[in-house]
């Protein structure tokens, strides 16, 4: 009987030492890689650590803290525009005017009625003025009116001393930018509760006007229309409200500023292996 035998070396390999061509022991035998895989391989070990720091991960950048600080620097111009544009309607006499829609209306002369005083311009050019002498004679849009307006321009100095304190361009109210966000935030509510104070006002003694001006019973000589400081009002009244909403957007989150957010520390990149290892 034969016996099978395994086939012994051949005479050409005596010479080679099988030794260094084994792994380690516990160590598997890496898989092929394809070229493309190699060299994307060797791309990520060579520049991979050049272009992030040690310890740190790709994370978005914060948003720039300047635009913050520009909102609320157009905000605060805007409202205070709107408040010069408040106080100017105030003090001018032109809320309402003479109509002319008659055809018997005598045009030399036109009469202007304004929060404080009642005016006569004359075509040579002169005006007169006279203070009205009783607050309680006058009708109850005009004092509402009048109060309204007043109140809109105390709210709009103190909206602007606080937002001046909230800002970011500003040493006012300490350096946490946490709390100077809620001043400024606080602010901006003020000048929305002034412009819409001032809203109403202009609102109210239009719709009067426009009544009085349909009203059958009313002789024309008496009727009314818009003046110049009506419209001013309106206008200073969009621009108070307008920059007050800009300011109030500059409430912080739940986590404080949004341009001062923490973003999370990301692993440390690991070494890749070498190929020193698997000999």
């Amino acid at each position: 009987m034969s016996l099978f035998l395994p086939p012994s070396r051949p005479p050409w390999a005596e010479g080679i030492n099988t030794g260094a061509l084994t792994w380690r022991a516990g160590r598997s035998r890496p898989p092929r890689r394809s070229p493309p895989a190699a060299a994307l391989g060797f791309f990520a070990r060579a520049w991979l650590p050049l272009l992030l720091l040690p310890g740190t991960a790709a994370a978005a950048p914060p948003p720039p803290p300047m635009a913050n600080s520009g909102l609320q620097l157009l905000g605060f111009a805007l409202a205070l525009l709107g408040w010069i544009a408040t106080l100017v309607a105030t003090v001018m006499p032109q809320w309402q005017m003479s109509s002319y829609a008659g055809d018997s209306i005598i045009t030399a002369q036109a009469i202007y009625r304004g929060l404080w005083m009642e005016c006569v311009w004359q075509s040579t050019g002169q005006i007169q003025c006279k203070v009205y002498d009783s607050v309680l004679a006058l009708s109850s849009s005009l004092q509402a009116t009048r109060a309204l307006m007043v109140v809109s321009l105390v709210l709009g100095v103190i909206a602007t001393g606080v937002a001046v304190m909230g800002m970011k361009c500003t040493r006012c109210g300490g350096d946490d930018k946490v709390v100077k966000a809620r001043i400024a935030m606080g602010g901006g509510i003020v000048f929305l509760v002034s412009g819409l104070a001032s809203l109403i006002a202009c609102s109210w003694i239009g719709n009067q006007i426009v009544s009085n001006f349909y009203n059958v019973n009313i002789p024309v000589n008496s009727k009314y229309e818009f003046g110049a400081a009506i419209f001013i009002g309106w206008a200073g009244a969009a621009l108070v409200l307008l920059g007050g909403g800009l300011l109030s957007c500059s409430c912080p989150g739940k986590d404080g500023l949004s341009s001062n957010r923490r973003y999370p520390q990301g692993k440390p990149i690991s070494k890749p292996p070498s190929s020193k290892e698997y000999v």
